[in-house]
């Protein structure tokens, strides 16, 4: 049996069709690109961290946190607040800013919704000895929530996990 459909409603239905799968596409793109977005943001995150860090410059460091972010850095000690890190952090690198060097790799990163997301990131520490020659002194890990806050991606809490040297292990 033939069956006869009026052109100018399969037209219309393909149409609608057409139009909803396109938003649909599009709502999928544009999360993916601000996922990607973020992941790019939180990325660069880790590497201004390290750079202040590296500085000295322990008020552009603080800011990398939430306005109520958390620093727990275990045996060095623990701040909430952005005043509170850049106090904490220039008590802990005094009269280490310029001769220890930190490397941010292995950026984990997971979204739990468009403004939160957790991750880690691995570090290494490395020092300029007296003589010029580089030395290897900690390597560990920090577990971060991150928020976006006022637009941009900010640490919300970080712990950081001392895996080299042993001493300074966590073991729970």
């Amino acid at each position: 049996m033939v069956r006869f459909v009026n052109a100018s409603v399969t037209k219309r239905a393909f149409v609608i069709a057409g139009v909803l799968y396109d938003r649909a596409v599009s709502r999928d793109i544009d999360a993916r690109l601000k996922r990607i977005e973020g992941t790019l943001e939180i990325q660069q995150l880790f590497v201004d961290y390290g750079l202040a860090l590296d500085a000295g410059d322990f008020a552009a460091y603080a800011q990398v946190f939430a306005e109520n972010g958390e620093l727990n850095l275990g045996p060095l000690g623990t701040a909430i607040g952005r005043p509170a890190i850049q106090e904490l952090m220039s008590r802990t690198m005094d009269g280490r800013v310029g001769n220890s060097f930190h490397i941010v790799s292995s950026p984990q990163i997971t979204f739990t919704d468009d403004d939160h997301a957790t991750s880690q990131v691995m570090w290494t520490v490395v020092h300029r000895q007296t003589d010029g020659s580089p030395k290897l002194t900690m390597m560990g890990r920090h577990v971060d929530r991150l928020v976006r806050e006022d637009g941009s991606w900010k640490i919300a809490s970080r712990r950081g996990l001392i895996d080299l040297p042993s001493e300074y292990r966590d073991q729970s």
